[in-house]
């Protein structure tokens, strides 16, 4: 079976079936698709941080922006 990797706004990274002839709302494709296997290793090379881009930059709750 082939896959997809998808990207939403947050910049989250999934697998979807390219049998599938569209993702789901605010997901998009990002042009790489093979094995489960491939599309996991692709997703480990780019997924750096798993941060959402909404919370990137905010500090962490009882962390005080000095520390």
């Amino acid at each position: 079976m082939t896959f997809e990797v998808v990207v939403n706004d947050e910049g989250q990274y999934s697998l979807w079936p390219s049998w599938q002839e569209s993702v789901p709302p605010g997901w998009k494709k990002t042009g790489f698709s093979g094995s489960k296997e491939a599309c996991a290793a692709h997703i480990d090379t780019v997924w750096l941080d798993m941060t959402p881009i909404s919370l990137r930059g905010k500090t962490q709750p009882g962390v005080s922006p000095q520390e």
